[in-house]
């Protein structure tokens, strides 16, 4: 990317500026020792997400993506069959690969598909951001929040699934019933002058495919710093052009966010009003957990209010629904708007996202506090 490239995306990447700027501000009005810098940092998310963006890059640099999404879409016999295939696919991998990898193999793969076929390429991206927060929900591994609360909880993991699957089951009822009513029933129409099913690399796309797999294995081990630097000096001796093309801009911004929010967090004021309030009521703690995960992220959220909330799956289950709403709610969010790069994606999700959070919240607690 030239210099002026570089310039434009700067001018364009606001989230980046306004978090910069909150992070600077605190560290000027509320000064603090280093390591608490480093802890806000949360390096090792930091290199997860980088191993998979340079895996993710690998991938799509060889073809493989644009081949599979020829073979999906000539299968698919609509719209909107072809919709509810991707956004079941999103969530049941959210499940088990977390939802930022889900995002990571489906987003690229709806890219190809769009640029082959009628399928509105914005809105089931928009719903695949959906069916991550809710297929994740379900599971302990299934996100960050899940891990923590689910480490903090010492339950099995059948146990915390079992007390997550009314709250993810209502997620993922409304997620499909959406996407049944969104999408058209149109049938899907291919484009025959943009289809080129050739791989590209069949080298580079078996070797990057391993690599993620690798990658996926070192996070759950807690080895993701290592993960990076073993998928960086490989690509640097066998893809750097791919390299080049990752967008580093992205990993900056979760850099400025970590820090900006995890020190407003922690500031007295802050601990000062969640001290007023009584995490004994259960709409209390569900309420407060939504709230939270609204202005400061749902992982932040959950960091914030754990040793304050008695009940875990309380407490896990609001954080999830908060996932919802606003973009900043779920890191995820954020993740699949920027894989997808589509004009006004912020603004779709925000009309789709808020709507479904507060038709979706109250859902969960009457159902959630039936069958517990």
């Amino acid at each position: 990317m030239n210099t002026r490239a570089w310039q434009t995306s700067l001018r364009e990447e606001w989230l980046l500026w306004l978090f910069t700027a909150l992070a600077v501000a605190l560290a000027l009005l509320d000064p603090q020792p280093l390591d608490n810098y480093r802890r806000w940092l949360q390096l090792p998310t930091l290199a997860g997400l980088t191993g998979l963006l340079i895996a993710i890059q690998g991938i799509r640099d060889s073809g493989l993506v644009q081949h599979a999404a020829v073979l999906v879409v000539a299968r698919a016999h609509s719209l909107r069959s072809l919709g509810l295939l991707l956004v079941s696919a999103t969530a049941l991998l959210s499940m088990v690969l977390t939802n930022d990898v889900s995002l990571f193999l489906i987003v690229p793969l709806t890219l190809a598909i769009g640029r082959v076929s009628n399928l509105p390429v914005l809105r089931m991206v928009v719903l695949e951001a959906l069916a991550v927060n809710a297929g994740s929900t379900l599971s302990p591994i299934g996100n960050p929040q899940n891990l923590l609360l689910w480490q903090h909880s010492h339950l099995s993991f059948l146990h915390f699934t079992a007390a997550m699957l009314p709250a993810a089951g209502v997620m993922l009822v409304l997620v499909v019933a959406f996407t049944w009513l969104w999408l058209p029933r149109d049938r899907v129409a291919l484009s025959s002058e943009r289809i080129d099913g050739a791989v590209i690399s069949a080298r580079l796309g078996t070797w990057s495919i391993a690599a993620l797999i690798g990658m996926v294995l070192l996070m759950e081990f807690d080895q993701a710093p290592l993960g990076a630097l073993l998928l960086l000096a490989l690509f640097v001796l066998r893809a750097r052009s791919s390299l080049l093309r990752i967008d580093w801009l992205l990993l900056a911004t979760f850099a400025a966010i970590f820090l900006g929010l995890g020190h407003f967090a922690e500031l007295p004021w802050i601990q000062q009003a969640l001290g007023r309030l009584h995490f004994q009521q259960p709409l209390t703690l569900y309420a407060s957990g939504i709230i939270a995960a609204q202005l400061i992220s749902n992982v932040p959220a959950t960091v914030l209010l754990l040793e304050r909330a008695p009940d875990t799956i309380a407490l896990a289950v609001a954080v999830n629904v908060g996932g919802f709403g606003m973009a900043i709610g779920s890191l995820a969010n954020l993740i699949a708007l920027r894989l997808a790069q589509q004009p006004h994606g912020l603004r779709l999700l925000h009309r789709v996202s808020v709507p479904f959070l507060l038709i979706c919240a109250p859902l969960v607690y009457l159902v959630w506090r039936w069958l517990s």
